[in-house]
């Protein structure tokens, strides 16, 4: 199986007239195909005072968790019905498992005076979104609000993880709501087919759809990119991108954080048969 090169774009802004950004994310590929990829957005009001650090921690927790199930991907990679389980059901609760373990870990070093008792992890309340790219599956999970956007090899755009009815407000789930991890949707993607792995995969904090007057603004900045990079390039977009996220933020007020990742057009390409087995749950 051909491994496709993953050109990766990223960045992050504080939204104006704020004292710190509390997003934070990264993203890493390897010479053997995988993909990992994470942001968090920490909810930043006066109650989730430690957010940022919530934000770094569920990213950092992430990565590491999303490497573990590459890992077994590539150790079992026809065994789908196992790697399934393992993302519908025991990568959301080692995710949370792991955040709360370290957020205690944190309070224990940096107590926190005036958290009632049972409300500790709320300080940190941060969402999370994360994806990893293995050959032959894509995964994808989320908590809380953000974007995951595929530009996929037809030039289709999606947003498989979107909630069926917007949230409100600025209520969102999050990494400290109860049972967490039976609130992170999933989308499951077998893609034995190199060619038909997406174009174009972008996650983004809320900052940057909120910065649109319309879902079809947004989806259009997202083709937009799509096209610019193979017009202009990754070099050319990734400088540019700080300043796109910068304009964004003073229209969402937000701070956004971006990070994704490309594949070049003379990547393999698809060959010919029939859609492939993708499904998005809460699980």
């Amino acid at each position: 199986m051909s491994v496709p090169h993953w050109e990766i774009l990223r960045g992050s802004v504080r939204g104006p007239g704020k004292v710190r950004n509390q997003d934070w994310y990264d993203a890493d590929d390897t010479a053997d195909g995988t993909l990992v990829l994470a942001v968090a957005d920490g909810h930043g009001s006066a109650v989730h005072s430690r957010s940022k650090e919530g934000a770094r921690f569920a990213v950092d927790i992430f990565m590491r968790c999303a490497r573990e199930f590459a890992a077994r991907a590539g150790e079992t990679p026809g065994n789908l019905r196992q790697l399934r389980h393992d993302a519908c059901r025991r990568v959301p609760r080692e995710v949370v498992r792991d955040w709360q373990e370290e957020v205690h870990r944190h309070l224990k070093d940096h107590p926190l005076a005036g958290v009632p008792r049972g409300d500790e992890l709320l300080p940190y309340g941060t969402t999370l979104l994360g994806a990893v790219c293995v050959p032959g599956l894509l995964v994808a999970w989320q908590l809380g609000d953000g974007d995951l956007m595929l530009v996929e090899a037809d030039g289709t755009i999606s947003a498989p993880l979107a909630p069926s009815e917007p949230e409100l407000g600025d209520e969102t789930e999050s990494l400290c709501s109860r049972q967490a991890w039976d609130l992170m949707r999933v989308h499951w993607a077998p893609v034995p087919d190199p060619g038909r792995l997406p174009r174009l995969l972008m996650l983004s904090t809320d900052g940057l759809s909120k910065s649109f007057a319309a879902q079809e603004g947004f989806v259009q900045f997202v083709r937009e990119v799509s096209e610019r990079l193979v017009a202009e390039g990754p070099e050319a977009i990734g400088e540019a991108l700080p300043g796109w996220l910068a304009r964004a933020s003073t229209y969402s007020g937000d701070d956004t954080t971006v990070a994704a990742v490309w594949r070049r057009p003379d990547d393999p390409a698809p060959s010919e048969g029939g859609p492939q087995d993708r499904e998005t749950e809460n699980d």
